[in-house]
């Protein structure tokens, strides 16, 4: 087991000194621990892992390998599930649990896929269900250990202080609040005041988000909403410097990232690699620099063209990083176990399913399971199943 951070403490040393904590947001794809490591150098405090569908994690062995990986130094660290049930997010919790220092429940994805499944913003229509998730966290697992939800406002301002303040009843550490609605776009304005009547109707923390492409906007919100700490997504994407006060990514930041390559190289795939730099040169490359190096195909043409146009080999810049160990996840078979396989009848794992007592296989050939089962875990493809997504929840 790595160590642990509090993040209880984490946000009541903040208070103390009179600041906030900085947060690097959950990012489908890019919010990775290679690009987590990035972003702590320039002064994130708290990071998110990916949004992880906690059914599949806990069937599909390629999605444990996917979309979790950890090092020694990785902390502190929320790792955030999509969830609608209990069971799927308490076990996929308990697995990842030595690893990290909390879990968070999305309720802000408004993609369709994600509504039609019951997860993302569906689920700020079942207040009670968020509760019930909450309390299982709670009921399970160490009190040390974060539990928190991550939510959009909604047009009814009362019902979304009322939600929140039954999340703080539940037992929440801290809540996450992105300041647009599910239904608005993520060029529009924030609604500051609504976060700023949320922030005083609760006692926990609460993250604010939406809108934060600088330290002075970050700033702005923290002093308007009085906030106890402050989310970016898309704006640490174009400039992982972005908290240090830097608005617009340094050279040496490139240089960590390409340092992070060639130490994680093993770890690291040539997409996420070269996506990331993509964003990080948006507004450094010229814009006849920016198609040539979109369609770039190899690592070695990569750092050709870097050498070629951005940097100068003969400085090696400020490469600082600290190059921590992986840590090798061994994940609890007991409970990977319990979600071989989907009840179609119920779609829970068949461990939990709620049609089981109309069958007993004791006196069948086995052909209600064999039907009733999609694939095995380990045949399921994780990424088909959620898509080509790429977003901040």
């Amino acid at each position: 087991m790595k160590a642990k951070t509090n993040i209880e403490d984490l946000f009541k040393t903040a208070k103390e000194n009179n600041t906030y904590l900085k947060v690097c947001a959950p990012m489908v794809r890019y919010s990775k621990v290679q690009f987590r490591t990035l972003v702590k150098s320039y002064g994130v405090d708290l990071c998110f892992t990916p949004m992880i569908l906690a059914d599949s994690f806990c069937q599909n062995s390629k999605a444990r390998v996917s979309e979790f990986s950890t090092t020694t130094k990785d902390s502190p660290l929320i790792v955030q599930f999509a969830a609608n049930n209990v069971n799927d997010f308490v076990d996929a919790t308990q697995l990842l649990y030595p690893y990290a220092d909390g879990v968070d429940l999305n309720c802000g994805c408004p993609q369709r896929w994600a509504m039609k499944d019951g997860y993302g913003s569906a689920l700020l229509s079942k207040p009670e269900l968020i509760c019930d998730l909450v309390k299982g966290i709670r009921s399970n697992l160490p009190n040390s250990f974060s539990v928190s939800v991550k939510i959009r406002i909604l047009k009814d301002l009362k019902r979304t202080i009322d939600m929140c303040r039954q999340m703080e009843k539940c037992g929440v550490t801290f809540l996450t609040v992105h300041g647009r609605t599910p239904t608005q776009k993520s060029g529009e304005e924030i609604n500051a005041d609504a976060l700023a009547e949320v922030c005083k109707s609760v006692e926990v923390p609460i993250i604010a988000n939406g809108g934060v492409k600088t330290l002075e906007d970050a700033d702005r919100i923290y002093e308007r909403v009085n906030c106890a700490g402050v989310m970016a997504a898309s704006g640490l994407l174009t400039n992982p410097a972005l908290f240090s006060g830097i608005n617009i990514t340094p050279l040496d930041c490139v240089r960590q990232w390409m340092a992070l390559r060639d130490r994680y190289a093993d770890r690291i795939s040539f997409q996420v690699y070269h996506h990331h730099l993509v964003f990080m040169l948006e507004k450094i490359m010229a814009k006849q620099q920016k198609p040539i190096f979109n369609l770039l195909k190899t690592i070695d043409s990569i750092d050709e063209f870097l050498y070629n146009h951005i940097l100068d080999k003969r400085d090696s810049g400020n490469i600082n990083l600290s190059c921590d160990e992986f840590v090798e996840c061994v994940f609890d078979d007991a409970i990977v176990s319990r979600h071989v396989g989907k009840c179609r009848g119920c779609s829970k794992s068949l461990y939990y399913c709620i049609c089981s007592d109309k069958y007993d296989a004791s006196n069948t050939d086995g052909s209600y399971f064999t039907s009733h089962v999609k694939k095995t875990a380990c045949d399921l493809d994780y990424m088909d199943s959620v898509g080509n997504m790429f977003g901040e929840y």
